[in-house]
């Protein structure tokens, strides 16, 4: 499996500094990851809704901690190429209604 395709967005969102999608072998796309500012540092969480108790359920997720620890490290990486948390707040800040998309293809 190989993520041959990185786009993010800045949003302000608590600790979330960015959503991804990533697409995967040039042949399925993942949207609504995000990329969060956490107490351990950063990290990637899965798209996931919220359910009517309250409580949130990944829409998908891996399998394997290897395939995880690759799609972390594809956005992560993208994430810290096109300037980390303080270009992607500014960004978000900044946002004059236009979306402000970064992409990378493999």
């Amino acid at each position: 499996m190989e993520i041959t395709k990185v786009t993010l967005r800045p949003v302000s969102m608590n600790k979330v500094c960015a959503i991804a999608s990533i697409v995967i072998d040039d042949e399925f796309v993942v949207h609504d990851l995000r990329v969060v500012n956490g107490d351990k540092g950063l990290f990637v969480a899965m798209p996931s809704r919220k359910l009517p108790n309250g409580d949130f359920r990944d829409v998908c997720h891996p399998i394997t901690t290897d395939t995880r620890t690759r799609i972390q490290a594809a956005v992560l990486e993208q994430f810290v190429l096109e300037g980390g948390i303080d270009a992607f707040a500014a960004s978000a800040v900044n946002d004059t209604g236009e979306d402000s998309i970064h992409q990378y293809e493999a």
